[in-house]
């Protein structure tokens, strides 16, 4: 019996990436999409609990999968409550541009359906590919000019290796970084604090009134051992992730400052 793997993303269910991961799997595990309708990009863990959430069957690239009218949240909780899916293994991406860093993974809609499957019982692992162009995580996600065959080999060798092998024990989900040019191996790392400077550009419409985009330029690069470092030299980041965000660590502080 081969591995059961629902596959989702942020990107939309047309993404490259997405349908990239699916070519790398389906050989050698029977993969079930369930992804967002529309580009989901930075919504992070949002589910949607205000409106109804449709699972339409469609047929793309001669496969049949379900396109998910919400976020990826959405999408995994769907697929494993309402299409009853029952996955081994929950794999969000490609996603078109790198997730690293704290700031990054607490926004990404990639990480968070694979932590919203963890927190549902299945692992996750949640794949993101460098970009040279930051601008190419806004072009159409059908059509990206970079190669996935380095991303397709890395998925494949990644999920297998954890499905034979076993998930960590410790971990709740593995996020894995791939580097536009992989010059190197796999590197475990941690998550670096930040990825972009962050910054706000504002501006005037026609009439005169403010308004604000949110941008920044990435940030050259961080220390040794992070995530971030590593995709800058070429590896591929393997980091990780829990989802307790308990900082135990603060424990005996704030004891000592709420004593009663």
């Amino acid at each position: 019996m081969k591995p059961r793997i629902l596959l989702t993303n942020d990107d939309g269910i047309t993404s490259a990436g997405l349908w990239a991961a699916y070519e790398a799997l389906s050989p050698v595990a029977d993969v079930t999409i369930a992804a967002p309708s529309t580009q989901q990009s930075a919504v992070g863990r949002s589910i949607s609990i205000f409106e109804p959430i449709r699972a339409s069957p469609v047929v793309m690239n001669g496969v049949r999968a379900y396109s998910i009218g919400g976020k990826p949240t959405d999408s995994v909780i769907i697929g494993l409550y309402a299409l009853d899916i029952r996955p081994d293994l929950v794999v969000s991406g490609i996603n078109i541009g790198e997730n690293l860093s704290f700031e990054s993974i607490m926004t990404s809609g990639t990480v968070g359906a694979a932590l919203e499957a963890s927190n549902q019982g299945t692992k996750g692992i949640a794949f993101s590919l460098q970009v040279e162009d930051q601008g190419d995580k806004f072009d159409d996600p059908r059509h990206h000019s970079q190669s996935f065959d380095d991303a397709k080999r890395i998925v494949r060798e990644v999920c297998m290796t954890v499905l034979l092998e076993g998930f960590p024990k410790h971990a709740d989900v593995i996020n894995v970084n791939i580097p536009s040019i992989v010059k190197g191996g796999y590197e475990v790392t941690r998550l670096a604090r930040k990825l972009f400077e962050t910054g706000v550009e504002k501006r005037l419409d026609p009439r005169g009134r403010p308004y604000y985009w949110i941008n920044g330029p990435l940030l050259e690069d961080a220390e040794e051992g992070t995530d971030v470092h590593a995709i800058r030299k070429g590896n591929i980041s393997i980091t990780p992730i829990t989802l307790d965000c308990t900082a135990f660590a603060a424990d005996k502080e704030l004891q000592s400052l709420f004593s009663t």
